[in-house]
């Protein structure tokens, strides 16, 4: 099992393989158009990886701008987005601090399964790092614009079960005035070789073994929500 940064830069395919399977009821895009109405709204996709929610969301806004630190990652996400054959996307490599836009130029700023790595990589400044993310967030924002984040609530479970060593950077988002809920984004795999093979990829041995014994072909997911309106 490759390190969760080793998977970024170097297992691009495999991670691409593994979030297909992913969210088969379409929860995702759902819980978008109860927050916010996508029609002619101009979105950045932050830590957009292979594009899971850029490739979602291109199709009903005015114009998306994905950015992730790994370039690894961004290539398949500007493959698949090509192929989708819309015109209103770009891809850029940046950190979530520093982003290459103007002020003021998105009325919605997404980022999925990411902006949680501010604190996860922090070390004793991770607070610091979120609250920079944060920064520039707010920064790039228009008056009224909605910031939206999904993150993981446990895996292998039907009801949110929230990893510890993300508990500090939840608490933080409940400080910082975000609201929250969650829904199931459960993977449905191929084949039990598939479900056993990409959930140990990414998720462990463990995993790996409770799928076998569990027979998952579909893997439970539970995904919490952050949203703010500024």
């Amino acid at each position: 099992m490759p390190t969760e940064k080793e998977v970024y830069d170097k297992h691009a395919d495999a991670y691409e393989r593994l979030i297909q399977r992913e969210d088969y009821q379409g929860n995702i895009l759902r819980e978008f158009e109860k927050r916010v109405s996508l029609v002619d709204l101009d979105v950045l996709d932050l830590g957009a990886g292979t594009g899971r929610l850029t490739r979602l969301l291109a199709p009903h806004v005015r114009s998306i701008r994905a950015f992730d630190n790994s370039a690894h990652m961004l290539e398949i996400a500007a493959s698949s987005l090509r192929k989708m054959e819309l015109q209103n996307w770009s891809v850029g490599v940046a950190d979530h601090r520093q982003l290459p836009v103007d002020d003021n130029c998105a009325d919605l700023i997404v980022s999925g399964w990411s902006f949680c790595y501010l604190a996860v990589w922090g070390g004793d400044a991770w607070e610091s790092a979120l609250n920079d993310g944060l920064k520039e967030i707010c920064r790039i924002l228009r008056p009224g614009g909605t910031v939206i984040f999904f993150e993981t609530m446990g895996t292998g479970h039907t009801s949110p079960q929230a990893p510890k060593h993300l508990a500090a950077y939840y608490a933080w988002l409940t400080e910082a005035g975000f609201r929250s809920s969650w829904l199931r984004t459960d993977y449905r795999f191929a084949s039990l070789d598939e479900a056993e093979e990409l959930s140990t990829f990414f998720f462990g041995e463990e995993m790996g073994k409770n799928v076998i014994k569990k027979d998952w072909k579909i893997l439970p997911e539970c995904t919490g929500i952050w949203w703010q309106s500024y």
